[in-house]
């Protein structure tokens, strides 16, 4: 008996969660032509892809758009399948904008929220403020995820500042830091190799790249390709989790079936 085949007929594993490379963040646009998220819609999604899905982001206002006990059951459908969910960036900002960050955290808390995302994309804060509101919420039993950048960036993000401000999150217990898509957009467009400096950046596997889903699937295999199978991206719509882990492995035409060519695939 040759004991170097394997036993079953499978895929390689993948790494097990909490995962450190090949995190894949979904954002829940709600009943949406990218997927209808729904709670049967979600629950239907997670029966196939839980597996491959780290964190769900619910998107924008939803929170407050959609019936809050509706809300609840979705964010605890992501929480039984080991998928953290947190509230959106935006949501933030609107109540530092409303001076109602209590009424915010109590929210999201009813809600079954374990997370929050800390943005800029539209407000400003110091650095003192910044690490100020992550105690903050931490204090309250969230933890932070943030997100770098602004939805109109006015000048190419540099790679020093962004590492600076990864490694004071780090300090203080938040271990994933989101690129805004638009930040990445600007970046590759004037000065390309910005992003090869980025990948090798020490504390890259801290950061989420966001994706986008109106250029799926050929923006991501760019991304695969640019920063190996095992990059960490955000902004994945629902329904593209499942078919971005078959490109991580090599599988659909858009990476030419690469896992029959090439088994150094996503392990």
């Amino acid at each position: 008996m040759d004991n170097t085949k394997p036993s079953t007929f499978s895929l390689p594993p993948r790494g097990v969660k909490p995962r450190e490379k090949g995190i894949t963040a979904v954002i829940d646009y709600g009943p949406d032509g990218f997927g209808w998220t729904g709670e049967h819609g979600i629950a239907d999604l997670l029966s196939c892809a839980a597996e491959y899905i780290d964190f769900a982001k619910i998107y924008a206002l939803n929170a407050l758009l959609m019936p809050s006990e509706v809300v609840k059951r979705i964010v605890k459908l992501y929480r039984d399948s080991d998928v953290v969910c947190y509230s959106g960036g935006i949501l933030f900002e609107y109540a530092y904008q409303r001076n109602e960050l209590d009424l915010y955290a109590a929210h999201v808390g009813r809600l079954g929220f374990g997370a929050v995302e800390i943005s800029e994309n539209y407000i400003e804060l110091g650095k003192a403020e910044r690490l100020s509101l992550v105690d903050r919420f931490q204090k309250q039993g969230l933890s932070v995820i943030y997100e770098f950048g602004r939805k109109n960036p006015e000048h190419a993000m540099q790679i020093d500042e962004l590492g600076s401000l990864v490694t004071s999150m780090r300090d203080v217990g938040v271990e994933h830091v989101i690129i805004e898509q638009s930040e990445i957009d600007m970046a590759a467009a004037a000065k390309p190799e910005s992003l090869r400096d980025l990948a090798a950046a020490p504390w890259f596997a801290n950061i989420l790249v966001e994706s986008d889903p109106y250029r799926f699937p050929a923006q991501h295999v760019g991304m695969l390709n640019d920063f190996g199978a095992g990059v960490n991206l955000a902004n994945v719509a629902p329904g593209q989790a499942l078919r971005l882990e078959g490109l991580r492995r090599g599988i659909g035409r858009a990476v030419n079936y690469s896992i029959l060519a090439d088994e150094r695939h996503l392990q």
